[in-house]
């Protein structure tokens, strides 16, 4: 007997996955209702709860074409996380990415964000992220769960599928009401308790509890004809974080032998050699602090979500669906830090570990006069909204030919939502610094130095900048697909589909380069900053102890000293962002034409098989249209500064356009009636990100004296990464809620768009550093290390002469003043960030998946793990530019779970292993960025006070886990970041 056809689950997503699968556990509800399932009146087995949710999941993944998982919410309204992101993380090769302890990002099979395509109902949905300004990875912190009622996550490509996803393809389905006919309705309400929010100080505190609402309401007419669906949902979160490190990186590396003036260790036999202790051999790279960063945020955040979904069916061969997805996410952010640069001077004393790559150990500086202690600020706030509007139509015209219609209007904007811009910060000093230790040997660097000397040199306003940032994403698509049963048990699949991608991203930036004072000191009364214990934010780290850890952080409000600043330099548009205008203004356009076939079939043979052969064609035409901002002269205004200024405006526009071929073969073979065997073979490619692919020039608005300035251009000719994948997946279903699966899986990927460092000069920009004022100093007794002295002896001796100006003494007693970049002197190099299709790459790895329910117990478990692996690794030990994959790491998840008919129980613990985050660290240099093994337990308790009301207790962290980021070696930390555990209590009533 051969088998039944099993349709693809993307056409079941759209035209009515949820009830087809929830059919089982609906006729074990209809059978207890007193409804005839059947001749025999022996006692129903009634499946409900996390149990019902396990059943369907398998069932979906065992229905499948290809290697799929997924969740099934376990009840309407009720799904299993509160964060997405976070239920994706329980799924056999995914990974999260968190920001401020919740899960944001996904990570599947070793590909990062950007190669995993994110689907709301078999649409593509834009994304706009402003602390990923125009990269490609969907932000699930912006979705609520209760309207949620399946993730599809589709790891093997297909022909019907939407390209992008090399990972995978996840799907994410929201509740219809012909999938659940009748009446269904509940509210729930939820109290949050972050700890997080307890840990900073007390001027930046939000509440200490929080509400979350939700409400959700389904009905169908009695004739089946019409069906309402509304969900909505407000949630309000209060939290904080704490972060320490040194988040711009390290400088160099540098050889053990190399002989670089002004930036390397002193070399045997000069002055200061003796200072170092185990010095790095002269074949070692070694790499010195830039600066140590303490600190505090707190974070409020106000999420709204809400959908309306109208189905009609005028007959029964006819269901259309108009719905309307909305979504707001509002954070503000307060921010207070304490920093120190240090100069990598000759007097440095440190201690050095052995190896070929090392980072000291401890490293401390001492400085002929006052250097400025750092008291920094920030408070800003973005908005996110997203919105969608689709209208879907599944008619069945006649027996054996299904077909369908579906097209939606989608717009994801982020932007400022605050009068000081999307990001800011104020810079003020106390210049009271003397001699300065770093202590690298535990959980949180030790900085040493005495006590700020407020009363002689109190704290007073420096540099600034105010951005602007704001993105705009809008898709239109429009698809038609339709399934012909052309044999008894063979189908054929075809569609044709159109999307309109655009992405535009605009920013601007006001920034105050008066590092060495703005005003006088004087102008800052003492009463704007208070003095806090510094150890106290950072108690869960060890080293937080330590009676050699500066005592203070200085906090203060953004509002007032902003306003003293803007009145004292009697300029309030320096202070404030641009909101008028864009630095850079950039928009990409991406037409997509795509058509598909696809034949599945039946095979009667001695070991039956399902075969599903298809091919997908796509033509894609890009538009880059992009502002650049010309530099127009580089001045010299502190110690290592030279920013670039800027005037004028140009733009630049290119095209391009690509085509691809993508076969997909996916089999899968009953070698018993509970087990399968699955192969699949096929290409699918992966975008590149818009600011990759957008053109315009952008220079960094400062360069450094000794390493330059910095340049980034993308590239609209970039062609999309290309992946040749093989997966075979063995898969035991020996219960209806248990599986025991093995999957292993390898691609190959061409094309990827492989970041690359040139050197140059543009805009004809001269640097006043090497240039004749600056070869008098150095003649005249001054080092190339030594840049204070440079600038004094120039301002002191050419004040007035073309180029230099002399505006007074700092706070440091430093001279203060500008010298500008003259035609004679050298031109500055820029270190350009671009981008070409020039690296090739593969991933291989193993799945274990295992889910077992303990007969009628009530107890289970769930538990994965997955193994991925590349040969392409970062070299440490290489100071060039290279190429890795991002986000490659090891990940497993132990979910335990006991239910009975009053309680259901879950404890899950996630760990992700070690992995790369970034080739590119927090100062634009090439150098790894690797993110350290982390792993979190969640709690969640319900109890079922009777059918209708319900309680819950979640706890999310529990185990108060940190998270910390390191360079090249493993002590060279970049940050360190120690957040709290959130507990929620809540109340939901079905009606």
């Amino acid at each position: 007997m051969q088998t039944p056809f099993q349709r693809s689950l993307m056409y079941l997503a759209v035209a009515g996955a949820c009830s087809a699968l929830a059919v089982p556990v609906q006729a074990q509800q209809a059978a207890a209702d007193g409804q005839s399932a059947g001749a025999s009146d022996a006692p129903q087995v009634i499946v409900t709860g996390i149990r019902a949710s396990m059943q369907s999941t398998l069932n979906m993944k065992r229905n499948a074409d290809g290697i799929v998982d997924g969740i099934v919410a376990e009840d309407m309204g009720k799904f299993p996380d509160t964060n997405l992101a976070e239920s994706l993380q329980r799924i056999s090769g995914v990974s999260i990415d968190r920001s401020n302890g919740e899960g944001q990002k996904v990570t599947v099979r070793g590909l990062g964000p950007d190669f995993n395509l994110v689907l709301l109902n078999g649409r593509q949905m834009p994304t706009t992220d402003l602390s990923d300004l125009s990269g490609r990875s969907f932000d699930f912190s912006n979705l609520a769960s209760e309207a949620i009622s399946q993730l599809q996550v589709y790891k093997t490509g297909r022909a019907d599928s939407p390209t992008g996803g090399i990972g995978a393809t996840i799907n994410v389905i929201t509740g219809r009401p012909f999938d659940n006919p009748g009446l269904h309705s509940s509210v729930g309400v939820k109290a949050v308790k972050d700890t997080s929010n307890d840990h900073v100080p007390e001027s930046m505190k939000g509440k200490s509890v929080t509400p979350e609402v939700s409400g959700i309401y389904s009905n169908t007419s009695a004739d089946g004809r019409f069906g309402v669906a509304l969900s909505a949902s407000y949630q309000k979160r209060d939290s904080g974080f704490n972060r320490a490190g040194l988040f711009n990186g390290y400088q160099g590396p540098y050889l053990g032998s190399a002989v670089i003036d002004g930036q390397t260790l002193p070399q045997p036999g000069q002055p200061g050699a003796q200072n170092i202790t185990n010095r790095p051999a002269q074949d070692a790279l070694y790499s010195i602090p830039q600066n140590m960063n303490y600190n505090v945020a707190a974070v409020q955040r106000q999420r709204t979500n809400g959908q309306l979904t109208f189905q009609f069916r005028p007959v029964k061969e006819l269901t259309t669906t108009l719905d309307y997805t909305y979504s707001e996410n509002k954070i503000q952010t307060k921010r207070n830090e304490l920093s120190v640069w240090f100069a990598q001077t000759p007097t440095s004393t440190s201690t050095w570990p052995s190896g070929h790559v090392v980072s000291p150990l401890t490293y401390a500086e001492v400085y002929p006069t006052p250097q400025d202690i750092s008291v920094v600020g920030s408070d800003f706030a973005t908005k996110t909204k997203n919105q969608s509007l689709g209208f879907n139509a599944a008619w069945k015209p006649r027996a054996g030919l299904k077909l369908e219609f579906d097209a939606h209007h989608s717009t994801a904007e982020s932007g400022a939502d605050s009068p000081f811009g999307s990001e800011n910060a104020l810079s003020n000093a106390s210049f009271s610094r003397g001699p300065v230790k770093l202590d690298l040997t535990h959980e949180l660097p030790i900085l040493s130095m005495r006590p700020a000397d407020l009363v002689n040199a109190p704290i007073q306003a420096a540099g600034s900048w105010f951005h602007n940032s704001y993105e705009k994403s809008v898709i239109k698509q429009a698809q038609a697909k339709g399934t012909l049963q052309v044999m008894e048990a063979s189908n054929l699949n075809f569609g044709v589909g159109y999307t309109d991608t655009s992405n535009r991203s605009t920013y601007s930036n006001v920034q105050n380069n008066t590092w060495g004072g703005a005003t006088k000191a004087s102008d800052y009364p003492a009463s704007l900053f208070q003095a806090n214990t510094l150890s106290t934010y950072f108690n869960k780290l060890e080293g937080a102890n330590s009676p050699d850890l500066f005592g203070t952080l200085y906090t203060f409000d953004f509002a007032k000293v902003r306003q003293v600043t803007a009145n004292a330099v009697g300029n309030q548009a320096a202070y404030l962002p641009n909101f008028a205008s864009a630095d850079t203004d950039r928009t990409l356009v991406e037409k997509t034409s795509s058509g598909y076939l696809a034949f599945d079939t039946d095979w009667d043979t001695a070991l039956p098989f399902h075969s599903s052969v298809g091919l997908r064609v796509e033509r894609t035409r890009i538009s880059s249209r992009a502002q650049v901002l010309p530099g127009n002269a580089v001045v010299w205004v502190a110690q290592n500064e030279l920013p670039i200024t800027f005037g004028g405006q140009a733009f630049s526009s290119t095209d391009a356009s690509y085509t691809n071929v993508l076969p997909a073969i996916n089999l899968d073979a009953d070698i018993r009636s509970d087990m399968k065997l699955r192969a699949s073979a096929g290409i699918t490619i992966g975008r590149a990100r818009y600011d990759q692919l957008q053109g315009g020039l952008t220079l960094g608005t400062i360069a450094n004296v000794f390493t330059g300035g910095t340049a980034s251009v993308g590239n609209p000719a970039l062609k999309p990464v290309k992946s040749k994948n093989l997966d075979l997946s063995w898969e035991w279903y020996y219960d209806k809620q248990s599986v025991l699966s093995l999957a292993l899986f390898h691609k190959n990927l061409d094309n990827y768009a492989g970041q690359t460092l040139i050197s140059q000069t543009l805009y004809d920009l001269h640097t006043p550093v090497g240039g004749a004022y600056y070869k008098e100093a150095l003649a005249h007794g001054c080092t190339a290390a030594d840049t204070n002295c440079i600038r004094n002896y120039i301002l002191a001796n050419f004040d007035g002469q073309p180029g230099v100006k002399k505006t007074g003494v700092k706070g440091d007693g430093m001279l203060d003043g500008t010298i500008t970049g003259l035609p004679t002197d050298p031109l500055l190099n820029f270190q350009t960030t671009t981008y070409a299709n020039q690296k090739s790459a593969s991933v291989s790895g193993a799945e274990v998946n295992v889910q077992h329910m303990f007969g009628q117990s009530g107890f289970g478990v769930q538990a994965n793990y997955t193994y991925v692996h590349s040969p392409l690794k970062y070299n440490n030990a290489d100071v060039n530019d290279q190429f890795a994959i991002l986000g490659l790491s090891n990940s497993a998840n132990v979910v335990g779970i006991f239910e009975n008919k009053a309680w259901s129980v879950r404890v899950a613990y996630n760990w992700r292993d070690e992995f790369l985050a970034a080739t590119v660290d927090g100062n634009g240099r090439a150098a790894p960025v690797y993110t350290d093994a982390y792993g979190q337990v969640d709690v969640s308790v319900g109890y079922n006070y009777n059918q209708n009301l319900s309680f819950q207790l979640e706890a999310i962290n529990l185990n108060d886990a940190t998270q910390r980021q390191h360079g090249r070696t493993a002590a060279s930390t970049l940050n360190v970041t120690q957040a709290g555990p959130r507990y929620m209590i809540g109340a939901r009533y079905k009606f």
